[in-house]
């Protein structure tokens, strides 16, 4: 039986999306029906004459399936490749340093999220070039993924970028204003070689906390303090990237709106209010049904769901929760837990197992030098259980499905 807080995230969801998922579609006419045959039947004996074979039509080449061109290229990469597809690893935007190149080639990791500023258009897009051909690996290009939300969440503003008003901004327009701006910033996201946004935010912040919560009230990065206001812009904004052929990464799952500290710089960070289902989860919900590629997860501690464990690391958050309350299939992804104040007590290759065992696939680090030691982990790992390793092909599953569904894999 479903508690109320889950009807009423259910309801929150459908009027959300009611207005943006209409289909007219068009009924398609059934086969008509011949008569076997319209000519009276002859009695009289045709003339024999020789049989002709008719000219045999060539069978044409079947089409990989996106299944099976997964399969094939998972099998074609080693236990170290496949288990680098699920690191995400942190590089200049202005284009790799000496040492991130030597890593993006060692390693081939199946993302690179882009850190600091970065310069103009057309200086990304050769940057970014290059980044893609070092990580390539068996013909799998890389996720090229940046935080690209607005105000003071934006890696890129150089020459052929917009300036993207904050989310408090953007909660002002109309979902149609914020669909048609949000494809404008996906292509030039498209145009400059990055192919997913690390966005959009889908955290409620309650009135009464406001820029008390340092990570997303104090940074002017929400919708609005209701789940009502921030779903409609989250579908709006998700809607608008995809028409520009860019990824989208909802985030901080289960959300990081009722807490005050920011996990990037401080740790024991703790939300002791939100609940399995708590309303504000609609938001994530919705952007869900509206495709979302991705979903982040916070690295909170949420003492009412799984007090033993920070989110990241929860079966019951990611596998209870999202995959299963929500029905998300998708990519679940980590905030960072490479440069990250709030795992720093917790080693390195440990954040990366903890987080697939619990049912996530790619792991992000800021830190560039924790790419090897994330890898050799999760190889370790997976030859040492077999549940872990089925799991991590699982995520590499996913991964790649996501990759041949966004032209970043290529079978032949």
């Amino acid at each position: 039986m479903k508690t109320i807080g889950s009807r009423v995230v259910a309801a929150a969801v459908a009027a959300l999306l009611l207005n943006a998922c209409s289909d007219s579609g068009t009924p398609t006419a059934g086969p008509s029906t011949v008569p076997s045959s319209s000519v009276p039947v002859t009695t009289q004996k045709p003339p024999t004459t020789p049989t002709q074979t008719p000219a045999q039509t060539p069978t044409p080449t079947p089409t990989p399936t996106v299944a099976g061109c997964v399969d094939q290229k998972l099998q074609q990469l080693t236990p170290r490749e496949q288990a680098a597809q699920l690191i995400m690893t942190g590089i200049s935007t202005n284009g790799m340093n000496s040492a991130e190149r030597s890593i993006a080639r060692a390693q081939k990791p199946g993302g690179l999220l882009l850190m600091g500023p970065g310069g103009s258009a057309s200086h990304t897009r050769t940057a970014m070039a290059a980044a893609t051909t070092a990580a390539t690996v068996k013909g799998i290009s890389p996720f090229i993924a940046a935080d690209q939300e607005g105000g003071k969440i934006q890696r890129l503003k150089g020459s052929g970028f917009d300036r993207i008003p904050s989310a408090t901004v953007q909660a002002t327009w109309s979902d149609d204003k914020l669909a048609t701006r949000a494809k404008t910033w996906g292509a030039q996201l498209k145009q400059a070689g990055v192919n997913m946004d690390l966005a959009p935010v889908a955290d409620v912040v309650p009135a009464s906390l406001g820029d008390d919560n340092a990570p997303i009230g104090a940074l002017d990065r929400g919708y609005g303090d209701t789940p009502g206001e921030v779903g409609p812009h989250v579908v709006a904004f998700i809607k608008g990237m995809h028409e520009a052929e860019v990824m989208t990464s909802v985030k901080h799952f289960p959300g990081l709106g009722r807490v005050k500290g920011n996990t990037d710089f401080s740790s024991g960070v703790v939300d002791t209010v939100t609940t399995r289902n708590d309303d504000d989860l609609a938001p994530f919900a919705a952007g869900i049904q509206a495709g979302s590629d991705l979903v982040m997860i916070s690295t909170v501690t949420y003492t009412k769901i799984d007090p033993k464990n920070r989110a990241v690391f929860s079966p019951t958050i990611i596998g209870g929760m999202l995959r299963g309350d929500l029905g998300f299939g998708g990519v679940v992804i980590t905030d960072d837990v490479g440069a990250a104040a709030e795992v720093a007590s917790v080693p390195a290759g440990q954040r990366a197992t903890r987080f697939v065992a619990a049912g996530g696939d790619i792991v992000i680090t800021a830190k560039a030098s924790l790419t090897s030691t994330m890898v050799t982990a999760l190889v370790a790992k997976a030859q040492q259980d077999k549940a872990f390793a089925a799991q991590l092909q699982s995520s590499v599953r996913r991964v790649l499905t996501l990759k041949q569904n966004r032209g970043l894999l290529s079978c032949g």
